[in-house]
């Protein structure tokens, strides 16, 4: 029987560090065949050219949730095509807002077409510390993704004090009271998963998932190529930034290239090669189209090049 590669689900919410963490992964696995499936709700993607090198196989899936029919196709493409590239591993990093309940359709579907070829190993759901509670409360796929998980990577824990981050765990144990939890703190984890049997205990079965086309978050990417000032794009961003889930690209500002993320009140900033499609920025809007409006107004008062939204 030839060997089955073994799949993994990275899934969490916008901002909560999944392709942070996949790259400490894809360290540890440096002499393994590794191929990596990435989600993203926007048009243009953004993790793909964080994590990009040559000895990584790579297919990105934009527009939208792999687990909503609207790109079921594309996902078991990919899944199919992964296993004619002979890999060891594959991880599949889920867009933030995706709905993962519905994973073993697809893990059927490749299966009826190449047989047991996938030895689907576990989803691991990584929780920002920081944002979790209000994540929680406001929006159901935060839930769904804990529900579904096999494994817990708790982020930003050096953000929080020990009674907040008592208060993360519990209510992570009330949605999922059997899920093992790993801490990480500033980007690094103790204990690895790769030895552990984390499908061991699976206790909830596959479900329709909640992600449909209907219910797709708006997504729209902001481009322009003059460099700008840090300082007037943080202004630019704080005047609509309540109504974001997530913003995330690389901009060419007058001191350099940097990758920007925005997560609910954070703005970070990280020193970035140079772009040669010039500065892109990817907005995942919680009020749909009236986002629109908001961003040409701020724009206009900031600065005084053209831009494009689409």
């Amino acid at each position: 029987m030839k060997k089955q590669i073994k799949l993994y689900l990275l899934t969490g919410f916008l901002g909560a560090g999944k392709t942070t963490f996949l790259m400490k992964v894809l360290e540890e696995l440096k002499d393994q065949k590794v191929a990596v499936i990435m989600n993203e709700f926007g048009k243009v993607g953004i993790d793909g050219e964080i994590i990009r090198k040559d000895d990584l196989k790579l297919v990105e899936i934009n527009r939208g949730s792999i687990f909503c029919s609207c790109l079921e196709l594309s996902f078991v493409s990919a899944l199919l095509e992964m296993v004619e590239q002979d890999m060891d591993y594959v991880f599949v990093e889920s867009s933030g807002l995706a709905d993962p309940s519905n994973i073993g359709e697809f893990l059927r579907l490749v299966e009826k077409r190449k047989g047991q070829v996938y030895d689907y190993s576990g989803a691991i759901c990584i929780v920002d510390g920081v944002q979790f509670p209000e994540q929680l409360i406001e929006i159901e796929t935060v839930e769904r993704q804990l529900r579904f998980c096999h494994l817990v990577i708790l982020t930003k824990t050096d953000l929080i004090s020990k009674q907040q981050k008592e208060d993360v765990i519990l209510k992570i144990k009330q949605v999922n009271s059997k899920v093992d939890i790993i801490e990480s703190e500033n980007g690094v984890y103790k204990k690895s998963f790769l030895d552990e049997n984390l499908m061991a205990s699976t206790w909830v079965e596959t479900e329709d998932t909640t992600n449909t086309p209907e219910n797709k978050p708006k997504t729209l990417t902001l481009t322009f190529d003059s460099p700008v000032s840090q300082d007037d794009f943080t202004k630019f961003l704080k005047v609509f930034q309540k109504d974001i889930y997530r913003m995330k690209g690389f901009i060419n500002f007058e001191t350099g290239w940097k990758q920007v993320d925005v997560v609910g009140s954070i703005i970070d900033f990280k020193d970035s090669e140079e772009k040669a499609q010039g500065s892109h920025f990817v907005i995942i809007s919680k009020v749909g189209f009236q986002i629109v409006k908001p961003i040409f107004a701020a724009w206009e008062e900031t600065f005084n090049i053209p831009m494009k939204l689409r």
